[in-house]
């Protein structure tokens, strides 16, 4: 932990030297995972040319090698640099229905840096936040992100413990941050539908918290300004009631405003994952 501490001390401007090595190896010598990221790019934007898709390729590598160096600073960045970095738009409207006692979901997806939107919610926030991830096998590793995670405040839940505490929402209100993009496994009930141009599967904790509790849902989209510094809106997804709302409605709704934030930044979504795999 000590090491990486350290590391993070160095100004960004020095952290990045160091990425613009990595994407040169990631590019150039190892290709991390080109074929994966080609063929998603592929079916992604059939109407794109090889070249533009290639643009699209090389400057997904350079933001992949960029979030190392970001989310390092995590540990020790100062409120005044992350806040000079990182904008947030409508915060009092994710904030307002906790304030009022009624819990509020905010969906994600993986688009850079997505590390920056859960610390940067937890800072502006005046309610509580509750992260929910997934185990990292690592204990280092694990550890690790949990703290860069509340680096300014707010707790992580692991998605199993989430599941067994999530019916107190009721009885402590809080924000909920989920990244609604991950790829369920078998074993989990899922929900298939187009994505891109392609059957994918998602998971639906969010549907069915929002519509079993009446709980207000909201959309993190996250852009990109220029190297090092962002902005994310809360967008409204869907509040209650729910009654006569269509089966999957809200888990339709996320993915018709993740495709459109993917689409006006193509190079920033996590092409690496193999995210069709049914």
């Amino acid at each position: 932990m000590f090491f990486f501490r350290l590391l993070s001390r160095l100004p960004l401007s020095i952290l990045y030297l160091l990425t613009d090595f990595l994407y040169l190896i990631a590019r150039f010598v190892i290709r991390y995972r080109k074929k994966v990221i080609d063929e998603n790019l592929f079916h992604a934007f059939p109407e794109l040319s090889d070249t533009e898709r290639k643009k699209i390729r090389n400057r997904f590598y350079r933001n992949f090698t960029d979030t190392f160096a970001e989310t390092i600073k995590l540990l020790t960045i100062s409120e005044a640099e992350f806040r000079r970095r990182f904008v947030i738009v409508n915060q009092p409207d994710l904030d307002q229905p906790v304030k009022n006692g009624v819990s509020s979901l905010m969906m994600a997806g993986h688009i850079f840096n997505w590390e920056w939107g859960v610390v940067g919610t937890n800072l502006y926030t005046e309610v509580p936040v509750e992260t929910v991830y997934l185990k990292v096998n690592n204990p280092f590793f694990n550890e690790l992100m949990k703290k860069i995670r509340t680096r300014f405040g707010g707790f992580v839940t692991e998605k199993k413990e989430f599941r067994r505490g999530m019916l107190t929402l009721g009885r402590d209100p809080r924000i909920v941050l989920l990244g609604s993009d991950q790829r369920p496994p078998s074993s989990e009930n899922r929900y298939q539908r187009e994505f891109l141009n392609r059957p994918a599967v998602f998971f639906e904790g969010a549907e069915f918290l929002s519509k079993k509790m009446n709980l207000y849902v909201h959309y993190g989209k996250m852009t990109k300004v220029k190297r090092g510094h962002y902005r994310y809106e809360y967008v409204p997804m869907a509040s209650p009631p729910y009654d006569g709302e269509k089966p999957h409605s809200i888990t339709d709704r996320f993915c018709e405003m993740l495709e459109e934030n993917i689409r006006e930044q193509p190079d920033m979504y996590l092409w690496s994952h193999k995210r069709w795999k049914i």
